[in-house]
């Protein structure tokens, strides 16, 4: 692990390059002192030969020569003065080498010759043997004579001290190999202590730790790059949050439609949902009886044929689904990233209320166009039989005058009640609230009916039960809810049936109930007695000339319903009918 670090690549990086400087100037070095070294010491031997030279040129005095070279040369080194007339003198050493041979082996094997006939000093080295160092001579021939002066010194000398100068150079460079690994890791240390400060911030920013700081501990490279980085997280902070939000506002959009959203990729998967298209997708299962599996969203295989012709076509698809009994119409358009579509964004919004509603508004164009039509022709065609003096005698024309007028009636009262049905969707119905005496109130209605009943051989049974003598609402509305209804049940039933009207009021509620023994309404129908222009078959009325605009029951349930009530039915088919009215007691009376 050090290896790879960048401290330990740095400070090997500096190691390996001192210790490669060093060794070459080592070498370099040790061959420079030898070379010196050695030339010192045949510099010296030289001087020492050259003065004794002089001395022998100059002085006859062969004593004092002797005696003054004595003194002159290096303790360590050898002198042999030799003479013209051959003789050989040499000096005492106390180098254990030189003074250990014979005398006559550094005459015999010297170049005395080759010295005297020389005009420059001679220098060599003798080896004497492979065990023992060698000796280094300097000989110079004395002017005017035929003498000459030789200089012996023993390598050794030369060897030791090239042997200190080598430990001082190694012990040198042994140091600074110490010192170098030294510098390197504080070097090494000193650089990456910051960038282990950057790698851990880092760290903390991609776990979304944004308000994290790298100290600034210099100010060369290192730390404005710890600047740089400092204000590359707060930059990062500023844009993820920006991001953050934008992205929660766009859910919280998506999440709050009302139309399901799904956003898909290229090859199908779904990215993002909102709840109803979580929905929408679930029915689709259901409708197609495919199980889901747990924690999966997949797009059904139809809807990503859809998904195929946006991408090839490169344009929006609109398709209407239906499903479960519900019309969706779903507007699929191509995302782009920048030029290429990456995917799909798929709008579904349920057009199941806006479908019927459109078939009410055709519907009611259609009954209403139908309802006014009779009347009209019946006004027309009898209007002309008079006007064409078809109807002879007064009678006949007094029963065309009576028909048109019952016609106009007819016709007068469905406008009427259309214009209270749209006054009540609109929301405009008013009601004349107040105290209403319950007994007085249902008695009076009993007794318009009473005579009607009777008339048609129909028992019309009235049954109280009073606990509360009054209630509150408007009884101008309620009695036309009484009177839709008790004639409705008067006019389904047969001679010798009865119609029985039931009223309750205590304390919470009044509760109205009326049955008859009619014919009943199919079961297939009752889901729709309330909805406008609705009609059972025409066979159930008895009174085949009094005939219903279809609008009464729709009118009684907007009435029930304003006063924050409910009105039910029940029937069955030749058995009979009952419907409930339920009206809460005001609790602000």
């Amino acid at each position: 692990m050090f290896w790879r670090s960048l401290v330990g690549k740095l400070a090997v990086t500096i190691l390996l390059l001192v210790s490669f400087v060093l060794f070459i100037l080592t070498i370099f070095l040790l061959q420079f002192f030898e070379e010196f070294h050695i030339q010192e010491a045949e510099e010296d031997l030289l001087q020492t030969a050259t003065k004794i030279s002089v001395m022998v040129e100059n002085h006859e005095d062969k004593s004092l020569i002797y005696e003054t070279t004595e003194r002159v040369k290096d303790p360590s080194s050898k002198v042999i003065i030799v003479m013209p007339d051959d003789e050989a003198w040499s000096s005492k050493t106390n180098d254990p080498h030189l003074s250990g041979m014979e005398d006559e082996w550094f005459i015999n094997n010297s170049k005395v010759s080759q010295i005297i006939s020389s005009d420059e000093p001679v220098k060599g080295e003798i080896e004497i043997s492979k065990e023992e160092p060698g000796v280094m001579l300097v000989g110079i021939a004395v002017p005017n004579t035929d003498a000459a002066v030789l200089v012996y010194q023993s390598l050794s000398i030369v060897d030791k001290t090239k042997s200190e100068t080598t430990k001082i150079i190694l012990v040198a460079a042994g140091v600074a190999i110490i010192l170098t690994t030294f510098f390197a890791f504080f070097l090494s240390t000193r650089i990456t202590s910051p960038l282990i400060k950057m790698r851990e911030a880092a760290f903390d920013l991609t776990r979304g730790e944004f308000n994290t700081k790298v100290p600034i501990l210099t100010h060369d490279e290192l730390g404005e790059l710890a600047m740089a980085f400092n204000h590359m997280g707060r930059q990062l902070k500023f844009h993820i949050n920006a991001l953050r939000q934008e992205k929660e506002q766009l859910s919280s959009i998506v999440n709050s439609m009302a139309d399901g959203v799904i956003t898909l990729s290229r090859n199908g998967e779904i990215i993002a949902t909102n709840h109803p298209a979580e929905m929408f997708i679930d029915d689709w299962y259901f409708e197609k009886n495919i199980t889901k599996g747990e924690g999966q969203l997949k797009l059904p295989k139809e809807l990503y044929v859809f998904l195929e012709q946006v991408i090839e076509g490169e344009k929006e698809v609109v398709e209407e689904i239906t499903l479960q009994g519900r019309t969706w119409v779903m507007i699929m358009t191509p995302l782009y990233d920048q030029s290429y579509i990456r995917g799909a964004v798929a709008v579904i919004r349920d057009m199941t209320e806006e479908r019927r509603l459109d078939k009410l508004r055709k519907d009611f164009i259609a009954n209403v166009s139908h309802e006014l039509r009779t009347p009209i022709s019946m006004l027309q065609g009898y209007s002309e039989a008079i006007v064409d003096d078809i109807a002879e005698s007064k009678e006949e024309k007094n029963e065309l005058a009576q028909i048109i007028y019952e016609e106009s009636l007819r016709l007068s009262r469905l406008v009427n009640e259309l214009l209270d049905m749209a006054s009540m969707e609109a929301g405009h119905l008013t009601l004349n609230k107040e105290k209403v005496q319950i007994t007085p109130y249902i008695d009076r209605i009993y007794r318009k009916f009473k005579g009607i009943a009777d008339e048609n051989d129909i028992e019309l049974v009235l049954s109280k039960d009073i606990q509360e003598t009054h209630a509150h609402f408007d009884p101008d509305r309620i009695e036309q809810v009484f009177t839709n209804l008790i004639d409705n049940a008067i006019r389904h039933t047969n001679e010798n049936g009865f119609v029985k009207v039931t009223v309750h009021n205590d304390d919470r509620a009044l509760s109205v109930s009326i049955e008859d023994s009619g014919s009943g309404i199919p079961e297939e129908d009752l889901p729709f007695v309330f909805e406008r222009f609705y009609k059972a078959d025409k066979s159930r009325t008895r009174n085949k000339h009094v005939k219903g605009t279809g609008l009464g029951l729709s009118i009684a349930k907007n009435i029930v319903k304003s006063h924050k009530g409910t009105i039910t039915v029940k029937s069955k088919l030749n058995i009979g009918t009952t419907f409930n009215i339920v009206l809460p007691r005001d609790e602000n009376k």
